[in-house]
């Protein structure tokens, strides 16, 4: 019978098996949560497909609510580092136009939302906990003051207005390539959605309205 790590080792055992656990009981939960939907669906269900127990779960999350929650916050930073590796890719590579770094951004947050297309209907259209449609407003506000340090906008209210623009129009396209049949039709939503953030152009100087 092999024997348990012991000190450093028997720490990184422990925290791999408890990373292990969770990443288990989420993948369960993003399961039965996408058939069920939250109000409908049951610990008992999760833990029943994540071949765990019922304390295991509440060890890890605490109950139902939190585990919807923390499936939540998983997509979120998922969403949010596929974007972040793309725009420091994009870097790496040499390109420094703001509007550029942000489609890329966009472009493969969008990718991200046609491959996680069933929570991202469960979290934009389906139910959800007490108090989820705040979690969700504080996110998107978040998500709009990333978007304005990657387009260096300021305290100008024409500068936010925009940005909060051109981040609603990322969620909705998103919510929209989450319904497409095909990854053809996902791709049409995406190009479309490039080019009219081309086209709005965040960047375009006050002075070029004018001339």
């Amino acid at each position: 019978m092999p024997r348990k790590p012991t000190g450093k080792a028997s720490n990184a055992w422990q925290w791999s098996r408890t990373a292990q656990t969770r990443r288990v009981l989420l993948e369960a939960a993003s399961a039965v949560f996408v058939q069920r939907g939250f109000a409908e669906a049951s610990v008992a269900e999760v833990v029943e497909r994540a071949s765990s127990s019922v304390g295991s779960l509440y060890h890890h999350f605490g109950g139902k609510t939190e585990l919807f929650l923390a499936l939540w916050e998983d997509h979120e930073a998922s969403q949010e580092q596929r974007a972040i590796t793309a725009v420091a890719k994009a870097r790496a590579d040499g390109e420094e136009d703001r509007l550029a770094l942000f489609i890329v951004g966009a472009r493969a947050f969008m990718e991200g939302a046609w491959l996680r297309r069933d929570l991202i209907r469960l979290f934009m259209d389906g139910d959800g906990p007490p108090g989820f449609t705040l979690v969700r407003r504080a996110s998107n506000r978040e998500w709009i003051r990333q978007n304005a340090v990657l387009l260096e906008a300021g305290a100008d209210p024409v500068e936010r207005m925009t940005v909060s623009i051109l981040t609603s129009i990322i969620g909705e396209a998103s919510r929209e390539i989450a319904t497409c049949a095909n990854k053809r039709e996902a791709n049409r939503v995406i190009e479309a959605t490039v080019r009219l953030i081309r086209r709005l152009d965040p960047l375009r100087d006050d002075e070029d309205d004018d001339g």
